[in-house]
């Protein structure tokens, strides 16, 4: 089969690669008819995620049709349609009980070494490195599902494949961020990053009650799609976002913050962003939290701090300072999508949102290489990408 692996840093190519085939009772495969460039795979085409090796087939945002079924799988059936989650859970053990599935302690075969960097392990991904479980993605013309029987969900032919696509991952993970935020009548959320997540952040807030949502870019065609949502633009490189923000709140800051940027911010957002980017660049740090340090800042006492960007190691010069004087709350994870999942079928059944809103760009699984370089260069006025196999 045809799918993108990855050969090192921004070397993303579209190869010939051997079948998947069931490995499990529990396993099925999917002939994948939708999937998409997500802005976390951009931290891999950068070569900022480790464990990668030369060959790994990339992407997590997957949907498609099931041609095989394990044998102990009784949930689905051939010809079944189905969106994948990007997290992998087997849905028996403590965590996935607790509706916890991105930590769930069965599906990453790798986890002493995950263990190792992080003090546990979280669940495995599809596509992200070897340390996540080295598994197969979803950017290519098969895939192997583990534990099938307990992460896709079924769609109804009522909706598109671009509809429901993005219940995969960056619908789930903006609208969990919103939730975090336990928004209020007449709250305002600032968004730092209005990539397809702070997209769907924004959107959700909304949907959950907020009054106002002050968005934070500097990308003319994002920050066009944040205003069309309904959100107040600003942009870094033409006024201080601490100041305007305690501007448009009366000096008490925002009542929720969301990091929907992560570890690699726009170098030229502040000196702080510059060091920040000298020092990963000679090894003397792994993250650059410019982000995470301004949303501390201009997040009102007792409010909440909502991660959902990438992070992969250690942050330096964190203002705990402000966050424990002031009460602050942080709320983060690796979205456990299947927790979310027939909350937001619904929501999309009922026509209160249409993920497929973000989408700019589509094509073939042979325009991948060259749409990961668009994507990742914000070039051709590009937000999201979804590739047809």
């Amino acid at each position: 089969m045809k799918a993108l692996t990855w050969h090192g840093k921004s070397d993303i190519r579209c190869e010939s690669v051997p079948d998947p085939r069931i490995e499990h009772g529990r396993d099925a495969i999917i002939k994948v008819t939708a999937c998409a460039i997500c802005g976390s795979d951009l931290h891999i085409f950068d070569g900022v995620i480790p464990s990668m090796e030369h060959g790994d087939i990339v992407g997590h945002e997957t949907m498609g049709e099931v041609v095989e079924v394990g044998s102990d799988n009784k949930a689905l059936k051939v010809g079944d349609r189905v969106v994948v989650p990007f997290t992998i859970a087997c849905g028996e053990c403590f965590f996935c009980k607790r509706g916890y599935y991105s930590g769930c302690e069965r599906s990453n075969p790798n986890r002493e070494k995950a263990a190792k960097l992080w003090g546990n392990s979280p669940a495995g991904l599809f596509g992200y490195s070897h340390l996540l479980g080295g598994f197969s993605g979803g950017q290519a013309e098969y895939m192997r599902v583990p534990y099938a029987d307990a992460g896709p969900i079924k769609v109804p032919d009522g909706l598109s494949d671009e509809q429901v696509l993005f219940l995969s991952d960056i619908f789930p993970t903006g609208y969990m961020a919103a939730e975090f935020c336990d928004i209020k009548p007449g709250d305002t959320i600032a968004i730092w990053g209005c990539g397809p997540v702070g997209q769907m952040a924004i959107r959700s807030a909304f949907l959950l009650g907020a009054e106002r949502v002050i968005a934070i870019d500097t990308v003319p065609e994002r920050k066009a799609l944040a205003e069309a949502s309904g959100a107040l633009v600003l942009d870094f490189r033409d006024e201080d976002i601490y100041d305007r923000i305690m501007g448009l709140t009366a000096g008490r800051g925002a009542d929720a913050c969301i990091d929907a940027v992560g570890t690699e911010p726009d170098t030229m957002s502040g000196v702080d962003a510059m060091v920040d980017r000298v020092k990963v660049a000679t090894f003397m740090g792994t993250d650059r939290p410019h982000v995470l340090r301004q949303a501390i800042h201009c997040c009102r006492n007792f409010g909440t701090v909502s991660i959902v960007g990438v992070y992969g190691g250690f942050v330096d010069k964190i203002p705990m300072g402000s966050a424990i004087n002031r009460g602050l709350t942080f709320r983060m994870a690796q979205t456990p999508v299947q927790r979310y999942l027939p909350l937001l079928l619904e929501r999309i059944e009922r026509g209160e949102i249409d993920p497929s809103f973000v989408i700019t760009h589509r094509a073939g699984l042979e325009d991948g290489p060259d749409l990961y370089k668009t994507f990742r260069d914000k070039k051709d006025g590009c937000i999201k990408v979804v590739l047809k196999p």
